[in-house]
């Protein structure tokens, strides 16, 4: 199963605020925990919605619109786990040291991904699969 755990961003991380070494070094020793486990796909920390978009869709008609967003629902990093269960991702969820630092509050949301297998068979997946296959061999 594969798993997104998401940082929510604050006002911070929206001001480009850089993290302190201290967590750079408690982050890095936490990402190389999960690659020793062999759970680590991918991880990065995004910079402010400033330096963003939105492309909107609505009744056929497509809109950008630039950033900065409200920050109370914004991502400010991210790492893609592969654990057995959800249990185990949420235990490598609660082994995260504190995303903003020890003395500021965070958040990290965790959503699991679909794969191909959670839909019924159909020509579009069969198209995906074959797709996915092609991304593979390409890694």
């Amino acid at each position: 199963m594969r798993f997104l755990m998401m940082v929510r961003a604050n006002q911070d991380t929206e001001a480009g605020v850089m993290p302190s070494d201290a967590l750079i070094a408690a982050m890095t020793k936490y990402n190389e925990e999960m690659v020793k486990a062999g759970v680590l796909l991918d991880a990065a920390g995004l910079q402010p919605s400033a330096n963003g978009a939105r492309v909107r869709f609505s009744a056929g008609n497509v809109t950008v619109i630039e950033g900065p967003f409200d920050s109370r629902e914004l991502i400010a990093g991210y790492w893609l786990i592969q654990t057995k269960s959800k249990h185990e991702a949420l235990e490598w969820a609660k082994r995260c040291p504190a995303p903003h630092g020890e003395h500021a509050d965070g958040v990290i949301e965790l959503r699991r991904l679909f794969e191909l297998d959670d839909f019924d068979p159909s020509p579009a997946i069969d198209d995906a699969r074959r797709l996915e296959q092609q991304l593979a061999k390409k890694k």
